[in-house]
């Protein structure tokens, strides 16, 4: 069950150096999980039109914005948080992004001033304040317009192959990534499948370039590196192809160097959202990362060298990336805790200047008998943990829901690549990877006034696991 419903704003901004505001006009819809009601908590995605006028003192002056494909988020808990907060970025007539922020604080004794008053700040990607908006909901033009305007509907999930297709649309300075790990379980082998596609920020034509990595159980690692290539939109059930190497949602081949491999995908259970829906949806964060296929088997035949690997229904997974670049710092792990259970943990320092002070936040997914822990928004999750990210031992401890949790994960050094690239505006990066890391997750739920172990799983060699970093 989702409910949308449409919202019009209006009011003005006063831009920073101006001496008088301008006129602001909000136009939004909000679509979110659930029936809409005083009691809720929930976080609703927003499409709209942002408009802002030109210069007071010239009518004929153009329009400073006038977006009619903004994007953002909506918090909504008038009750349980006194707080209806508005998050949504918008594009300026000379091409900036801004982003506005505001929140009106529900005071009880005061419910229609306080819920139709919204004041707001704009910011750019640095961070900068840009100006300072002030909106209100006008009850006598607009209270019956949104009344009209609630839907209620129930929608089909995503499929894997709906969540992996392309999301690039031509804007510059943005980065896609396909990527499937695997251990083949008879010789412990794991395998790094990465694919991106990099759209720079100067505006210089997209290409596809990628890397794949094989972990040999008693042997160093080996890495080999595909293109770059210019970008072309895949036909068909394919949803990337950069030269011989192309990804669909049943099959990953290719060659790079002297490696070369043919698989066929087959299971990988729900899709795994690490980040909240809404992020994947709608570009409010820096990134986002989702996992379609979770619990995959891979059959086919892997080469590298003389050596010939068949795989036989190894697990691994798919995952995609979407973005505008790596973060500053960051620590993956995806963990096959076996019969379908998996923990994918993201924990990362954004790069945007007013972000990169503030400790790495994990987002953390445990998927144990079909039941994705924590419920609820991971986001907001992510604010009881903490993650040390460190090499080659680095931690994610604290409060999963109402449970307590850590987990521990070792990259011997022996055991991992450390691969070189760049970001979309050219900052160079390096992450250090391995297929074959070690790793102890640790569940304790209150029981008796103690914690005790709910659940524990100890991974020998077959975690997939990464730390990465801007240089």
């Amino acid at each position: 069950m989702r409910t949308a419903f449409r919202e019009v704003m209006t009011g003005d901004v006063r831009l920073a150096g101006e001496p008088a505001a301008r006129a602001m006009r909000l136009e939004l819809r909000a679509e979110l999980p659930g029936l809409l009601h005083p009691w809720m908590a929930a976080t609703a995605e927003v499409t709209g039109h942002v408009h802002v006028a030109g210069s007071g003192d010239d009518p004929a002056a153009p329009d400073w914005a006038d977006d009619p494909a903004a994007t953002g988020i909506l918090e909504i808990a008038p009750l349980r948080a006194r707080r209806i907060r508005y998050r949504l970025s918008f594009t300026t007539a000379d091409g900036r992004r801004l982003h506005l922020d505001g929140w009106k604080s529900i005071r009880l004794g005061r419910p229609v001033r306080t819920m139709t008053r919204l004041p707001a700040t704009v910011l750019d990607d640095s961070g900068r304040v840009v100006g300072e908006a002030r909106l209100r909901f006008a009850l006598t033009r607009q209270l019956l317009p949104m009344a009209v305007s609630v839907r209620t509907r129930t929608d089909p999930p995503p499929t894997a192959a709906d969540l992996l297709r392309p999301r690039w649309r031509g804007r510059p300075g943005r980065l896609e990534v396909w990527y499937a790990t695997i251990t083949e379980p008879r010789t412990g082998t794991g395998l790094w499948l990465h694919h991106e596609l990099v759209a720079p920020g100067d505006g210089a034509a997209p290409y596809a370039h990628g890397w794949t990595g094989v972990f040999p159980a008693g042997a160093a690692p080996v890495l080999a590196r595909f293109g770059p290539v210019p970008w072309r939109a895949p036909d068909g059930p394919e949803v990337y192809r950069a030269g011989e190497v192309t990804v669909s949602a049943d099959r990953l081949r290719g060659s790079a160097g002297d490696l070369s491999w043919d698989l066929r995908r087959c299971g990988g259970g729900a899709p795994l959202y690490t980040f909240p829906r809404w992020a994947w949806r709608h570009d409010v964060l820096p990134a986002a990362q989702i996992v379609p296929l979770p619990a995959a088997t891979f059959t086919g035949t892997l080469r590298y060298g003389q050596t010939v690997v068949e795989l036989a229904r190894a697990p691994g997974n798919i995952a995609r990336i979407d973005g505008h670049g790596n973060a500053a710092r960051w620590a993956w792990l995806h963990a096959d805790l076996g019969g379908g259970d998996v923990c994918e943990v993201v924990a990362a320092v954004a790069a945007r200047p007013w972000l990169s002070r503030l400790p790495a936040l994990p987002m953390v997914r445990l998927r144990v008998g079909g039941v994705d822990l924590p419920g609820g928004d991971p986001l907001l999750g992510a604010a009881r943990l903490r993650a040390d990210l460190d090499l080659p031992h680095w931690t994610v401890t604290g409060r999963l829901g109402g449970a307590r949790l850590r987990i521990d994960v070792i990259q011997p050094a022996d055991r991992t690549l450390a691969v070189e690239y760049v970001n979309p505006d050219g900052s160079p990066v390096v992450c250090h990877n391995t297929e074959r890391a070690h790793a102890r997750i640790v569940v304790e739920r209150r029981t008796g006034g103690q914690w005790r172990t709910w659940r524990s799983w100890t991974l020998d060699g077959t975690a997939h696991a990464e730390v990465g970093r801007r240089e």
